[in-house]
C-alpha cells in the first residue's frame, strides 16, 4: 500500500528501540494503544468503503 514492508529484522530493531527509550513497564500500554488506534483506522476505511458504495475485495 505504502510502497515499503518491514522485515523481522527491522521489527526486532523497532522491539529494541521503544524497549530503551520506554522500558518494559510501559510495554503492555504501548501495545494496546498501537492495537486500539490500528483497529479504529480500519473501522474508519471500512465504513469509508461502504460510505462509498463499493465493495471489499475478498482475500
Amino acid at each position: 500500500m505504502f510502497g515499503f514492508v518491514i522485515g523481522w529484522q527491522e521489527a526486532i530493531i523497532i522491539l529494541v528501540i521503544v524497549l530503551i527509550i520506554f522500558g518494559p513497564g510501559k510495554l503492555p500500554s504501548i501495545g494496546k494503544a498501537l492495537g486500539e488506534t490500528v483497529r479504529n483506522f480500519r473501522k474508519s476505511a471500512s465504513e469509508t468503503d461502504t460510505d462509498n458504495g463499493t465493495e471489499k475485495k475478498e482475500q
